[in-house]
C-alpha cells in the first residue's frame, strides 16, 4: 500500500511538473528532460508512468475532462438555475486555472493542436455540450429568451471564454482571470437574458469574481 502511494504522489509530481511547463513554455518547446528536473524524478521513474511526452499531454487532458464533468455533476445536485450552475462552472475553471497549472495547461495543450485521444472528447466540444444543455434549460426556465438559440449561444460562451484566457496568458497578469470572466458575463447577460433578471445574474457574477479573489 504504501509502495501504490508513493507511486501516485510521484505520478501526480510528474503531471504537475510537466501542466506548469506547457503552460509556461508550450507544450513543443518542453522535453521530458525538462520535466525530469522540474519535477525532481529520476529518469525511470517519468518513463515508468510515461512512455512519451504525449502521453503526459493526454493525462492532463483526462484530468481537465474529469473536472470539468465532476463540477457540472457537484452544481446539478444543487438547487441553482440551469444558468447559474452554467456561470459557476466557468467562474469555477477560472478558479482552479488560478490556482494550479493543469487547467491551464490543458487550455493550452487545446489550443495548441495536440491531438486529443478517443475516447475523450476535445475539451471545447465537451464545454460547448454543457454550456448548450444549460442553456436550453435556461430559456425553458425564462432566464434566458426565448428567441435565442442555445447552440449559437453556447459556442460564442465557449468561443469568448476560451480567447479571453487565451489573450490574458500574454497580456494579463493570472490574477486578472476572474475579472475578465466577470466581464464576458456581462457581456453576455445583456445578450442573453430579459431586463427583469438581469440584475441577479449581474451581481452573481460580481460576487464569484469577489469569491475568487478573496480565497
Amino acid at each position: 500500500m504504501a509502495r501504490q502511494l508513493r507511486a501516485e504522489q510521484t505520478r501526480a509530481t510528474i503531471i504537475t511538473a510537466a501542466a506548469d511547463l506547457f503552460d509556461r513554455h508550450g507544450y513543443e518547446s518542453t522535453s521530458l528532460s525538462d520535466i525530469v528536473e522540474h519535477a525532481r524524478v529520476t529518469k525511470g521513474a517519468l518513463y515508468f508512468h510515461f512512455a512519451a511526452k504525449e502521453d503526459l499531454a493526454h493525462a492532463i487532458m483526462e484530468i481537465q475532462s474529469r473536472t470539468l464533468r465532476r463540477m457540472a455533476n457537484d452544481l446539478d445536485s444543487r438547487d441553482y438555475s440551469s444558468l447559474e450552475a452554467l456561470m459557476r462552472i466557468t467562474f469555477g475553471i477560472t478558479r482552479l486555472s488560478v490556482e494550479g497549472p493543469i487547467l491551464r495547461a490543458g487550455l493550452r495543450l487545446a489550443t495548441g493542436g495536440v491531438r486529443v485521444r478517443p475516447p475523450l472528447s476535445h475539451p471545447f466540444a465537451e464545454w460547448r455540450d454543457i454550456a448548450t444543455a444549460k442553456l436550453v434549460a435556461a430559456v425553458r426556465e425564462a432566464d434566458v429568451h426565448p428567441d435565442v438559440d442555445p447552440q449559437a449561444a453556447a459556442h460564442s460562451l465557449v468561443s469568448s471564454f476560451v480567447g479571453a484566457a487565451v489573450v490574458g496568458h500574454t497580456l494579463d497578469p493570472l490574477a486578472r482571470q476572474p475579472r475578465r470572466t466577470a466581464e464576458l458575463w456581462r457581456i453576455m447577460i445583456r445578450g442573453l437574458v430579459p431586463v427583469p433578471r438581469r440584475a441577479r445574474y449581474v451581481g452573481l457574477a460580481a460576487r464569484l469574481e469577489r469569491e475568487i479573489t478573496a480565497a
